[in-house]
């Protein structure tokens, strides 16, 4: 089997799961981008809201920021040909008693990671958003909290990039840490660069 039969077979199989539909306060909608070319990878945790609603991942102002920091515009983030979009959990996972989004529920990883991580042999650079993609990239090898990881950004290349989420609600801390703009961004563009 191709590897781009590979990925629409496991694309389709992904699309009629519902494992998890007991577990969520709406139908499942998976919202990924797989990709038998795309060298760069974009590991996230979950869809928010706005992408539940579009279908498209990262609509929405982080996603801004996220395509800001990676130094690339929309054309190039939605070709997927260019680059995958694999979040731990497919489907929005609802929200919490606060209005924020609930954690990716952790049976979508189990069932699918390890399938979906062998069907992209060709990526060369994972994108890890988030403690749960750092997590299950990195291993024993992630720090505890999610900013040390960041930190150590330079202990786990070239292939894994770890990163905060492009939310507003890590704008205070991208404020109070200069050195992630600083040397990080730059390094990030580079090799999004060299991989497009």
């Amino acid at each position: 089997m191709s590897n781009d039969d590979q990925i629409d077979d496991l694309w389709g199989r992904i699309r009629e799961c519902r494992h998890c539909a007991d577990k969520m306060p709406h139908s499942p909608r998976p919202v990924l981008r797989p990709s038998a070319t795309a060298r760069i990878c974009v590991a996230g945790q979950a869809p928010g809201t706005r992408v539940h609603k579009s279908g498209i991942p990262f609509t929405d102002p982080s996603g801004d920021r996220l395509r800001d920091w990676m130094g690339i515009d929309e054309d190039v983030f939605y070709d997927q040909s260019r680059v995958a979009i694999l979040p731990m959990g497919f489907c929005f996972p609802g929200l919490d008693a606060k209005g924020g989004d609930k954690p990716p529920l952790k049976a979508c990883a189990k069932l699918w990671r390890d399938e979906v991580i062998a069907a992209h042999p060709q990526v060369e650079l994972y994108i890890l958003i988030g403690k749960y993609a750092q997590d299950w990239h990195l291993g024993k090898r992630a720090k505890p909290r999610l900013f040390d990881t960041v930190a150590a950004w330079r202990d786990y290349g070239p292939l894994y990039m770890p990163m905060p989420h492009p939310s507003w609600r890590n704008t205070g801390w991208l404020n109070k840490n200069p050195w992630f703009a600083d040397e990080v961004l730059p390094v990030l563009r580079r090799r999004v660069q060299d991989l497009i």
